[in-house]
């Protein structure tokens, strides 16, 4: 991209001159329309049956995975109160932070801990069933879904293959589910995707390629694989519908928790909720998700690197998959790996260009703080990109934040606001690479 384009975006959006800088923004999406008034290419009943393949392979899971069979093979996470964690950010910012917090734990998803777990691990589970039905052995979808974890499945897996490129989470779940149903897995993975990620998937039995390069170069390797090998499924991070809808089943789990938490929203009580965004499929999935539940009454911020802020920049310019962070002079490299993104979704940007209330930044610095001050103040240890969320809330009671507020019509109902920073990986962590995030953090 030439500089006199660059210079032209800069002067009619003032604010890119700032995210080129590498400062913590906050951007108010000028598009943001009301939900009613949104065409969309996907609709709730996508959804629904998105979430009932979920059920169907819930006996399998159950079965083939043991620590999800005390929720019947149901993958789902806790949602928490993070008073703790409130109170450490007011005093951190010196800031009053009205409302509540809540920690939707995706961090400590069964199988491979992160919100991959839901996208991933269900894109790999309905080419399993496609496959099982055309094959002849799937006659129907109330056969016993249990037999995919039989030989005579796993046999016939074993004779395709399943690819997918990421920069560590997405290619933890992808890996780990098509291993365990029999196919051949191939990850391609980023310079910067952590190593204890690579050691994981080849200890079972995964193939692992690693690029120099960034996050697009190992998508695209991994997209010519799968075109020279007519029996390789690839999985496509950057459009994937199959990922989208996985991702989206978690707003009515979401639902269903506040049910029984008694937490109500609607007009007066708004949802406000803090997505952390690399690509941005797993983010534009839940959003999707939430919007069909709650309509007007959520509104949903991207959070990422100063960085790496690629679905910051293609909406702000309008320009989604067709800029990179690269084009702005911005490196793309930071120690939050699974954010490390230099070039948006050219699904989840257009989709939902008129529907995302916003993005904000933050620097890797302060998500190691914030990783230390969670650990100390609610026991919770996460990776430093799921700490991403966490300055949302804070952000909405600043100055930007605030006036998002007054445009919206919700100023006087601060208090009435449910903010949720989703925690989108950590658990699988090992335990002396999480230490050393601690120290980190604590030293910082």
């Amino acid at each position: 991209m030439s500089k006199k384009i660059i210079s032209e975006l800069v002067g009619k959006i003032p604010l890119l001159k700032n995210v080129m800088d590498l400062e913590e923004v906050f951007w108010e999406n000028p598009g943001y329309r009301n939900f009613s008034d949104i065409k969309l290419p996907l609709s709730k009943e996508d959804i629904n049956d998105a979430s009932r393949r979920l059920k169907r392979f819930a006996p399998y899971l159950a079965k083939a995975f043991p620590e999800t069979a005390a929720d019947g093979g149901i993958i789902e996470s806790p949602l928490i109160f993070a008073d703790s964690m409130k109170r450490e950010l007011e005093g951190f910012y010196g800031i009053k932070l009205p409302g509540r917090l809540l920690i939707k734990c995706d961090s400590h998803l069964k199988i491979s801990g992160s919100i991959k777990a839901r996208g991933g691990i269900y894109e790999v589970l309905k080419h399993a069933e496609d496959l099982a039905a055309k094959e002849g052995l799937l006659l129907n979808e109330n056969a016993d879904y249990e037999k995919f974890a039989s030989p005579e499945f796993k046999n016939l897996f074993s004779q395709y293959e399943v690819a997918v490129g990421s920069t560590g989470n997405l290619g933890l779940s992808i890996g780990i589910m098509a291993a365990k149903l029999g196919f051949k897995a191939s990850v391609h993975m980023s310079a910067d995707a952590k190593q204890w990620k690579k050691d994981k998937l080849r200890s079972l039995g995964v193939n692992v390629y690693e690029y120099e390069s960034d996050y697009s170069a190992a998508v695209e390797a991994g997209r010519r694989e799968a075109e020279a090998n007519p029996n390789c499924y690839f999985v496509d991070d950057e459009n994937s519908t199959n990922l989208f809808l996985g991702y989206a089943v978690a707003a009515e789990r979401l639902k269903a928790q506040f049910d029984d938490m008694g937490i109500k929203v609607c007009d007066t009580h708004p949802l406000f909720v803090y997505l952390p965004c690399g690509v941005g499929g797993g983010p534009g999935g839940v959003a999707f998700g939430l919007k069909q539940i709650f309509g007007d009454n959520v509104h949903f911020f991207f959070a990422e690197p100063t960085h790496s802020p690629c679905m910051t920049i293609g909406c702000m310019t309008g320009l989604h998959d067709q800029v990179s962070v690269q084009d702005f002079g911005i490196d793309n490299v930071t120690e939050a790996d699974g954010l490390a993104v230099g070039r948006a979704s050219g699904l989840v940007g257009p989709m939902l260009q008129n529907l995302i209330s916003g993005c904000y930044t933050i620097s890797d610095e302060t998500m190691f703080k914030l990783l230390a001050k969670l650990a100390d103040s609610e026991k919770l240890m996460l990776e430093p990109s799921a700490l991403a969320g966490m300055t949302g809330i804070v952000n909405i009671a600043g100055e930007s934040g605030q006036r998002y507020l007054r445009n919206r019509g919700l100023a006087g109902n601060e208090q009435n606001i449910t903010h949720i920073a989703w925690a989108t990986g950590g658990s699988m962590v090992p335990e002396e690479i999480m230490k050393e995030y601690y120290n980190k953090g604590k030293s910082l």
